[in-house]
């Protein structure tokens, strides 16, 4: 049945992605490296070699950015649909389950996630229930799953600095065997820049 990576993304619509990067970037600007970001994340995703891989967005579909990259990559494109951040993670997760052994699933803003350490990830679940990679301010940019669990996601807090370790009291609780790979960084704020890959850094405003 093999493994489904899935990768989160919210449209590149200027004045509402990468919002806390507007004061840095301009709200153009940060809409921009929103889509750069998502090319360079679904490129590695589709390096990785998965089974599947689906590019699943919010609010919709529509955006031409999202259609031309499920084009240009013949993935599936698919909405991530009503609720918090972790009923959307959990249904998206739950769904890929029902057709692969393996689900991964990977925000699209962190450039050190590449297709090496995605496959590190998947390799993972062939002795673990579940693999994270956290990232440096507290919550994690990958989860993997062999199968669905409904409590690492519900009612969690996702603007918090401790959402990996209460991922991690979850994950016990449910009798989850998990791996965690080495942390990264995701591009939120100003001062993530410096993490950015040289090229991508280049194309920024002065």
């Amino acid at each position: 049945m093999g493994t489904a990576l899935i990768v989160f993304a919210k449209a590149p619509v200027a004045g509402q992605a990468k919002t806390r990067l507007i004061p840095a970037l301009g709200a153009a600007g940060a809409a921009a490296l929103a889509e750069r970001l998502l090319e360079h994340a679904l490129g590695a995703a589709v390096a990785a070699r998965f089974d599947r891989v689906e590019l699943c967005a919010t609010p919709d579909t529509g955006h031409p950015a999202l259609q031309r990259l499920a084009r240009q990559h013949d993935l599936m494109l698919t909405e991530q649909g009503a609720g918090d951040l972790g009923a959307r993670m959990h249904r998206a997760l739950e769904r890929a389950l029902q057709t692969h052994e393996r689900a991964l699933l990977i925000g699209s803003d962190l450039p050190a996630l590449d297709a090496p350490r995605l496959r590190q990830a998947a390799a993972a679940l062939d002795s673990h229930d579940a693999v994270f990679v956290p990232a440096l301010d507290g919550g994690y940019g990958l989860v993997g799953l062999r199968r669905a669990e409904p409590r690492l996601f519900e009612g969690m807090a996702w603007s918090r600095t401790d959402v990996m370790a209460r991922t991690r009291e979850r994950a016990r609780d449910a009798g989850l065997r998990w791996a965690e790979l080495p942390a990264v960084a995701d591009i939120d704020e100003a001062a993530d820049l410096r993490h950015l890959p040289e090229a991508m850094a280049a194309t920024l405003p002065p």
